[in-house]
């Protein structure tokens, strides 16, 4: 993948940049695997706003990925790298011996024509699926499983990956690109390589309107209010706050909102010192 930086000929390309979409094989999605997007706007079943600064955007339909990568030792070929709407990764398209088709995330170096399988005697080889116990240590890995069989959720946005660092009977320690480390059961499911796609942390939107194809709305700063609507409101002339930032309910931003104590001692080494 490559960027692409616009002429500027106006304000809103002058700083823009974006994909070369060099590696799209395709721009038709595979028909049987997409489904329809309920859109809520931000809105929860009473019609109230729950989520601040969604609506609009551009339609699209979802596309199913096989985040559990379980039809095992059946060899598939990749099809085509297509783009999708709905994350940050490009997304492969695998046609198996036996005729079934799924989506999965694209991982670097994965191109038109290769050969994937997935399963306990699978070659580690970038593309491949395969318990956490058969990977040799030091390699890295995305799409990983917290819970045999409940398919990977973690490191599957573009260029995300982990490493497994150490291994043992039943638990693995697997090191996160924000250097925490966790346990993980030896026999969950992950996928060899890196997620494709790792330029895009490199993309300017460059105007707003980029965003609100997304259906991402404007965002007010807390410091622009009256006292009425945030604690950081009001003041003659433009105030600055004069306390530490905090959220609209006075909530201290930075606060630690993790409360689940029954998985904590899967945390070998948190990202942040307490």
């Amino acid at each position: 993948m490559g960027i692409r930086k616009y002429k500027p000929t106006s304000a809103g390309t002058r700083f823009r940049s974006g994909s070369d979409f060099s590696e799209i094989t395709t721009g038709k999605p595979y028909k049987p695997l997409l489904r329809p997007i309920k859109r809520t706007g931000g809105r929860s079943s009473s019609g109230r706003i729950s989520a601040w600064q969604k609506g609009g955007g551009h339609k699209r339909a979802y596309r199913i990925i096989d985040f559990k990568r379980n039809k095992l030792n059946v060899p598939c070929t990749v099809e085509t790298i297509e783009y999708d709407p709905n994350r940050t990764s490009r997304i492969a398209l695998l046609k198996y011996a036996d005729g079934e088709r799924r989506y999965i995330l694209a991982p670097v170096g994965v191109k038109v024509g290769d050969s994937l399988v997935s399963g306990e005697g699978s070659e580690i080889k970038t593309g491949n699926a395969l318990p956490v116990k058969n990977i040799p240590l030091g390699t890295i890995i995305h799409n990983i499983e917290l819970r045999p069989g409940q398919g990977g959720i973690i490191a599957r946005s573009a260029g995300a990956y982990a490493q497994l660092v150490a291994k043992d009977e039943k638990l693995c320690q697997v090191k996160l690109a924000s250097s925490e480390v966790r346990y993980i059961p030896s026999s969950c499911m992950a996928t060899i390589g890196q997620v494709g796609n790792v330029e895009m942390e490199n993309i300017s939107v460059g105007k707003a309107g980029r965003s609100r194809w997304k259906g991402k709305r404007p965002h007010v700063r807390g410091v622009a209010m009256n006292p009425v609507d945030h604690p950081l409101g009001g003041g003659e002339g433009k105030s600055s706050g004069g306390r530490p930032p905090v959220s609209p309910w006075s909530k201290p931003e930075g606060k630690k909102t993790r409360k689940n104590p029954r998985t904590d001692r899967f945390i070998v080494r948190r990202r942040k010192k307490k």
